[in-house]
Parts: structure tokens; C-alpha cells; sequence
């Protein structure tokens, strides 16, 4: 099927102009500071959080976990809006909502209110973390564009390395209140405005607008009912709560094997810098393998690092081994994520289908604090639940390959 990015520009507006460097950087900067503020901010204050409101940790999880499904509804009618009017509004739009949102979060004078907040927040998530962004890149830089998501989520990787100190310095400096309250100013400084300026180039026209509006839409509705892509969606919710889980209870089961504190943190950091490894290996794996074979592939050495992580307590070195390729499995998969929809159906429509693609996966993700802990103990114990999660991301690979039996019926139009 022929690819309508690519031509000899690098974006679908065929209007001539190179896409300006602005705008990778721009995505680049505020993808570290969204994911900074909005998702890694929270584990450094929770300690302070609970201890000065009294509320618990899991109702204050639970709340940051019902603001993550909110997302995955958001990003449903979010990507449907990215197909039509582009990134620049979303994107600028989702920056402003986030600022109220973390203004809300630090303002909440009950748990009522701090969960509203948060689900002000996921709305937010959905329109500034990753998936607009991987919306603008399949747009403007066609045939380049897993070398720009590699870019992007690299970046995006940092935002842990930036935040998870910066977060803990303003604690030496202000209660949690204040401290939710300077990101917030950190949130509309960066990002409002590098939103509003770098995303300007041309946006392609709707699918509507073009010449077969009617068999395109149809074609939408065949792309979405299809068995190929109910089981894509299964496959990537699986592995999104596999993947997930694992890097929420490594260390817990590290600690519970007897590894000391700062050694398990050690372990969960270096699982951290695989993904870096991951991500920068997908764009020449892209190049030399398929979708169905990369995706398997990948899947499959998750599904042994998970199993292997299970098993493997000792020594310490091959520990470490182990958790930094799962580390580079659990980044080369979230490339995967990003370019499933384009490997295989093409870029029309992108938005509005990865954002119904990657819901169930959003939701999963959001379960996995919660059902994580009712794992450990259905399972018997840590290295059980590690296991269990390895059998589910073998399992996704299974579907990965069934998928592309399924797909042969369902073609985007050329």
C-alpha cells in the first residue's frame, strides 16, 4: 500500500517547506516538562501529600489512577480533533487546562476535590503527553517519523531524571501545596506558549474533505470493527499493563528477595536507561523488519526479561542485566505503540485511531497500581505476579501474530 506521507517533503501538506526545527524541539521540551509535572511529580510528594492532608495512599493513588482513565475516554474525541484542526489548538489548549489542573491539585481543600482535579488533569494528559505528539510527527515528517518519535520519546524519557530531582529540591523549600503551585507556573511558562508559536505548519485537510468522503469514513469504521484491530488493541492493553505493573513493583520485589533499598532503586533507574537503549535500537530494527515481526519480536524478549526477572535473583550483575533489556523492551514498545496504526493502515486518521486503539491500553495502565497489588496476593507473591505478567505479554505477541492473518481484509484506501 503506498504511503500518502511519503513524498519528497517531509510533511503531508505537499506545500514544499521542511518542517522547522522549532518544532521537535519545542516537542521535545514540553513533552519532558508535561510528563515531568503531570506524572512524576506525584511519587516524590506523596509522602508529604498523605502525611499533611491525612488521606491515604491509596485514595491518593486512586485519584491519579481515575484522572489516567480519564484520559483514555479523553483521548478518544481528542484524537478526533487532532485529525481536524491539528496540534497547535489541542495541544495549546490541553497546556492551559493542565495549569488549572495542577492549580486545582494543589488547591484541593478535600479528596472530593483532589480527584475532580486529577480527572481535569487526565483530560489534559490526553491532549499534551504523547499521543498528539506522535499525531503532529506521522503528519509533518512522513517517511522521517520514527526518527522524530525516537527523538520525542527519548526525551520523554528524561522527564523523570529532570523532574524527580527538581520536585524533590522544592520540597526543601515549600510544602507540597507550593511546590504543585511553582510547576504549575513551570506548566504554563514552557509549554503554553512553546505550543501556541512552534506549532505552526501547515495541517492536511480532513479526510472529509477529500474527493471520497463517504469511503473514507466507511473505510474508518472497517478499520476499527475489524478482528485486525480489536486484536491489535488487545495486544497493546496486555502489554501496557504487563509492562507497567512490572516497573511499579520491581522494587518491592527486589526488596522482598532481600536486595537492600538503594540497590532494588538502583535496579528500577538502570530498567529506566534500557528504555533509552530501546528506543534509540527501534528506528534500524524499523528498518530492517515488518510491523508483525518487530512487534513479536519485541514482545516475545519482554515476555523472557519479565519471566527472567521472576526467576533470577542473584547475582547481582545479572540482575541488572536482566531489567536493563526489559528496560530497552518496555521503550522499544512504546515506538511500537506509536507507529501501529501507521505500519499498518497508513496516516489518515491518525488521531481518532490511536486514540481508540491505545484506550483500553490507557485504562490498563491505569488499573495496574491497584490490580498489581491484588496480583501479588492472588498469585502467592511477587515472583508469581512477575511471572503472570510475563504469560500476558506472550500472550499479546500470540495476538500480534493472529493480527496480521486478520488485517489482510481491511486496507486503507491508496
Amino acid at each position: 500500500m503506498p504511503d500518502p506521507a511519503a513524498s519528497e517533503t517531509p510533511d503531508r501538506t505537499d506545500i514544499g517547506a521542511p518542517v522547522p526545527r522549532r518544532v521537535l524541539i519545542a516537542l521535545c521540551t514540553t513533552q519532558i516538562t508535561s510528563w515531568g509535572v503531570l506524572f512524576y511529580a506525584l511519587p516524590v510528594l506523596l509522602g508529604d501529600l498523605t502525611a499533611d492532608t491525612g488521606w491515604s495512599t491509596a485514595a491518593v493513588m486512586g485519584a491519579f489512577s481515575i484522572g489516567l482513565a480519564a484520559s483514555a475516554l479523553a483521548g478518544i474525541g481528542v484524537g478526533h480533533v487532532l485529525d481536524r484542526r491539528g496540534p497547535r489548538l489541542v495541544m495549546t489548549a490541553g497546556s492551559i487546562l493542565a495549569v488549572l489542573a495542577v492549580a486545582g491539585i494543589a488547591t484541593a481543600p478535600n479528596l472530593w476535590w483532589f480527584t475532580a482535579a486529577w480527572v481535569l488533569s487526565g483530560i489534559a494528559q490526553a491532549a499534551v503527553l504523547y499521543k498528539p505528539a506522535f499525531a503532529a510527527i506521522t503528519a509533518w515528517y512522513g517517511p522521517a517519523r520514527v526518527r522524530a518519535l525516537t527523538v520525542v520519546t527519548l526525551a520523554g524519557g528524561l522527564a523523570s531524571t529532570v523532574f524527580a530531582p527538581l520536585t524533590a529540591f522544592l520540597t526543601g523549600h515549600f510544602d507540597w501545596r507550593g511546590v504543585y503551585l511553582v510547576l504549575a507556573a513551570v506548566l504554563a511558562i514552557v509549554t503554553v506558549p512553546a505550543h501556541a508559536l512552534a506549532l505552526d505548519p501547515p495541517w492536511p485537510a480532513p479526510a472529509h474533505d477529500s474527493a471520497e468522503p463517504a469511503s473514507q469514513g466507511l473505510d474508518r469504521r472497517r478499520i476499527v470493527t475489524s478482528p485486525a484491530f480489536i486484536a491489535l488493541a488487545a495486544a497493546i492493553a496486555l502489554a501496557g499493563f504487563a509492562m507497567g505493573a512490572s516497573n511499579l513493583y520491581l522494587v518491592p520485589l527486589m526488596t522482598d528477595r532481600g536486595m537492600d533499598t538503594a540497590t532494588a532503586a538502583w535496579a528500577l533507574g538502570l530498567c529506566g536507561a534500557g528504555q533509552l537503549l530501546g528506543r534509540i535500537a527501534y528506528a534500524p530494527l524499523a528498518l530492517r523488519t515488518g510491523p508483525t515481526t518487530r512487534a513479536v519480536a519485541i514482545l516475545a524478549v519482554g515476555a523472557a526479561m519479565l519471566l527472567a526477572t521472576a526467576l533470577v535473583d542473584r547475582p547481582v550483575i545479572l540482575v541488572f542485566a536482566v531489567v536493563i533489556v526489559l528496560g530497552a523492551a518496555r521503550g522499544a514498545f512504546t515506538l511500537l505503540d506509536a507507529t501501529a496504526i501507521t505500519d499498518r493502515w497508513g496516516p489518515n486518521g491518525y488521531g481518532t485511531l490511536h486514540g481508540i486503539l491505545t484506550a483500553p491500553a490507557t485504562i490498563a495502565l491505569a488499573l495496574s497500581p491497584w490490580a498489581g497489588a491484588h496480583l501479588v496476593a492472588w498469585t502467592g507473591g511477587h515472583p508469581q505476579m512477575f511471572a503472570l505478567l510475563a504469560a500476558l505479554t506472550l500472550a499479546a505477541a500470540v495476538a500480534i501474530a493472529a493480527e496480521r492473518t486478520a488485517r489482510r481484509g481491511v486496507r486503507s484506501p491508496p
